[in-house]
């Protein structure tokens, strides 16, 4: 699966038009059904003088159930929703939302020219997108002297591993995400780097977006 890195603040965002009518797509990142609805409104108030604000979200819970929600906004039943959610499915995309504004130009396009339309607005807002792989990962807490810190973060920079987090008090604590398959991998580099005088801690395993290069 993939997700969108896109911060609803800062939308990946682009338009074209179609016969005069202008078609705006948007597309960012939600931890929530909630945040897509947020984000669709923030679209509308954006564009208040707009025909229709079509939108389709997918977001995947914590029991790793895909839920889906999308609208036409007005559009003839199955033209803009559909197609829109159709974009995210063909990109095994889940945690976004993609809405298709239109600004009507005065010619009508029929349903298979605002099927088109409306999945064009789609593809063209992920395509701008910052996408990125959904990973399993071991989340590990590692404690360090301030001695050790340098090399631990070159370490990580060149196992191109995340550190979620760094916690500094008499010793340094980092917190940091490895994909599964390089766990092993990073263990061992570990020991073979500080002499087995650094000892990771797996904590849990967690599903985390890595950028797609």
């Amino acid at each position: 699966m993939q997700t969108l890195l896109n911060p609803a603040s800062q939308p990946a965002h682009d338009s074209f038009v179609e016969k005069k009518s202008e078609f705006i797509g948007d597309a960012c990142h939600i931890d929530s059904m909630d945040d897509a609805l947020l984000f669709v409104e923030s679209i509308r108030e954006m564009h208040p003088k707009s025909r229709h604000v079509a939108y389709a979200a997918l977001y995947t819970d914590e029991s790793g159930r895909l839920m889906e929600r999308m609208s036409d906004d007005g559009e003839p039943s199955g033209t803009a929703g559909k197609p829109i959610l159709d974009v995210l499915r063909a990109n095994d995309l889940t945690d976004c939302v993609v809405t298709v504004t239109r600004y009507f130009g005065g010619i009508l396009l029929g349903s298979g020219g605002l099927i088109r339309a409306y999945a064009t607005g789609a593809a063209m807002a992920v395509k701008a997108a910052r996408l990125a792989c959904i990973v399993r990962c071991q989340i590990y807490r590692v404690p360090l002297s301030y001695t050790q810190l340098g090399n631990m973060r070159q370490l990580l920079s060149v196992m191109q591993v995340e550190e979620t987090d760094a916690q500094y008090t008499d010793t340094v604590t980092l917190t940091m995400a490895v994909p599964e398959d390089r766990t092993a991998q990073f263990e061992s580099r570990i020991r073979e780097t500080f002499n087995a005088s650094v000892v990771p801690e797996p904590l849990t395993m967690m599903s985390q977006p890595v950028p797609v290069e």
